[in-house]
């Protein structure tokens, strides 16, 4: 293949999936190489690209979803080409200090994972990322790239649009980035995460029409629109199971403390060394809107109770 491709990838079109050794599986991804007649592009470049035989793809730019360290882990290898981010998320490239303000750990955490950045996800800052907005079209020749501005997960989260014409017919691929489709349910747990964003940005990928809809983690590529909106479904059901067990948990008072120890979104003795953070993020945001719902009461000396 000309773009330096393996036999073995899966291939929609001028895209081709490149899958690393655990096929998708945090903290590895799928990486979407796309084929135009003028130019090549990759998009989000993972940690499994360090793990491929073969050649590396001959690329003329890196298109990232958004700026977090799973997105950005192989764009290291492609320095000699513009690397392309959202407006919102482009800040978070050009320093390590401004990409941790993105995730907005506390102390002792954020310093452990800055390490993990750059010893494991290889982070390089880039003083001059491209930005783009909502709408723009990347035109490869014969193939265009569309960016759909879709935040909740990161303030500039974006999907693509890629379009082309096979044989007369148009067809469209779809690419979700962290709207990912998991059993994990969507991640909204970071400082510059917004569950209301993430829910309107479900809504609109809901009515996408696409021949294939592609995700960065662990699903890869599901084909037609009745295999993806079933996964969907699923994922989408995840928040407002938190937020019903939330509730029930509130039965009786609890702190934040404690329902940060209760475990919402990880499962009670995960090793994940920013889950304490992540599930006080989100639950302050379920909170928020179970107050002002009247489905729980603020109490003193910072409890909650369900009403």
């Amino acid at each position: 293949m000309s773009a330096g491709t393996l036999p073995s990838d899966p291939r929609f079109g001028p895209v081709t999936v490149l899958e690393g050794p655990a096929k998708g599986r945090y903290p590895e991804g799928n990486s979407l190489l796309v084929e135009g007649e003028r130019e090549v592009l990759i998009i989000d470049p993972s940690l499994g690209l360090l793990g491929r035989d073969g050649p590396l793809p001959t690329v003329a730019r890196v298109l990232h979803s958004h700026c977090h360290e799973d997105h950005i882990a192989g764009s290291h290898l492609f320095r000699d080409v513009p690397w392309h981010f959202h407006e919102l998320d482009a800040v978070g490239i050009r320093s390590i200090d401004a990409l941790l303000d993105i995730y907005g750990f506390p102390g002792w955490i954020a310093e452990s994972f800055r390490d993990v950045l750059v010893n494991q996800f290889h982070f390089v800052p880039r003083a001059d990322p491209q930005t783009f907005t909502e709408d723009h079209v990347f035109d490869l020749g014969g193939v265009t790239v569309r960016a759909l501005h879709t935040p909740g997960h990161t303030r500039g989260h974006c999907c693509f649009e890629i379009e082309w014409n096979e044989s007369a017919t148009p067809r469209r691929l779809i690419y979700l980035a962290d709207i990912e489709l998991t059993s994990f349910g969507p991640y909204y747990g970071d400082a510059w995460s917004d569950l209301a964003d993430f829910e309107r940005s479900l809504s609109r990928v809901r009515a996408l029409e696409a021949d294939w809809y592609a995700t960065f983690h662990h699903i890869g590529v599901l084909e037609g629109r009745e295999a993806f909106l079933r996964r969907l479904d699923k994922f989408e059901a995840k928040i407002a199971d938190r937020e019903n067990r939330l509730i029930e948990f509130l039965a009786t008072p609890h702190d934040m403390a404690e329902i940060v120890e209760h475990r919402f979104v990880y499962r009670p003795g995960d090793a994940v060394s920013f889950a304490d953070a992540v599930e006080k993020r989100s639950a302050e945001q379920h909170l928020e809107r179970l107050v002002e719902a009247g489905k729980v009461n603020a109490l003193a000396e910072g409890r909650f109770q369900r009403a």
